[in-house]
């Protein structure tokens, strides 16, 4: 399974560009050996990739995301008519948009998405207290999930203990980066890269370019003790889980990892490392 780099990326689903003194909401892109990178709009941060991923063409490389790969069972058949997650990441990249300045319609974009289920108010939810969108609950109050067919959570989401995907803003939230994520996911596909855990394991193993969604909060307990005074913590997220990924790698334990999802993985993606949280938390310590 071996990797020339690792790269993990913090997404945004800011809707201007982040502050340039209060970094915590910015995206981040940490590299084993190579540092951290901090960006104030998405378009930046894919602008970055595209010239690093230039300079690294001919080497192995492992790119995680930290945003949902794909949604609860059942979704990507209502919206778009297939299983296939790659279904929405296109349906998304061809409905959402994305400005050079961070703007955006993810929140009118889930409401419209929410009317295309009658079985009452949902899938998603959550949004600023001033926008006018009446089929996008402000709370998960009343959502009857098992009435849209659709599960709360993921199951790799209950695995790693992560906040539902349907959930847009607020702490923890990861749904709006999702929606983002994924319509950049749709561009940035093509068939030299293997997405885990959608392709065979034969792609796998001779892509020169894996994606990998992830959950850097899976080293929460070692985030405090090696974050600097005044550090931003999704900075030191990204550079511990790219170093942690990287270790394994060397040791030859990154396979156990990729090896891992269940077959349900096939339409609601997982969590590169879910289940593993103490391995990559001792690779850290080494």
């Amino acid at each position: 399974m071996r990797f020339d780099h690792v790269l993990i990326a913090d997404w945004s689903a800011a809707s201007r560009p982040t502050s340039a003194t209060r970094l915590q909401n910015s995206i981040w892109i940490g590299e084993a050996g190579g540092g951290e990178h901090h960006f104030r709009t998405r378009a930046d941060a894919e602008t970055w990739l595209s010239a690093r991923l230039h300079v690294l063409s001919g080497q192995r490389v492992l790119l995680g995301f930290d945003f949902a790969f794909a949604w609860p069972a059942g979704f990507a058949q209502c919206l778009t008519g297939q299983e296939d997650p790659r279904a929405v990441w296109r349906w998304l990249a061809d409905n959402l948009t994305d400005g050079p300045d961070n703007a955006n319609n993810r929140f009118a974009l889930a409401a419209a998405i929410n009317r295309r289920f009658p079985a009452g108010p949902g899938p998603f939810w959550s949004r600023p207290a001033a926008m006018d969108l009446p089929d996008l609950p402000p709370r998960r109050h009343g959502i009857d999930y098992a009435g849209h067919g659709l599960a709360e959570h993921r199951a790799a989401e209950t695995q790693a203990g992560a906040k539902s995907v349907w959930m847009l803003t607020n702490p923890g939230a990861v749904g709006s980066q999702s929606l983002m994520g994924q319509a950049f996911l749709a561009r940035l596909d093509r068939p030299d890269i293997s997405i885990w855990p959608f392709d065979s394991s034969e792609s796998l193993a001779a892509a020169p370019l894996v994606l990998a969604e992830v959950y850097p909060s899976l080293l929460g307990r070692l985030v405090a003790r090696h974050r600097r005074e005044g550090e931003v913590k999704d900075r030191v997220q990204v550079r511990l889980l790219a170093q942690a990924l990287a270790m394994l790698d060397q040791q030859g334990q990154l396979a156990e990892l990729f090896a891992d999802a269940p077959s349900l993985a096939q339409e609601e993606g997982w969590i590169l490392g879910a289940g593993h949280a103490e391995l990559l938390q001792a690779a850290v310590e080494q």
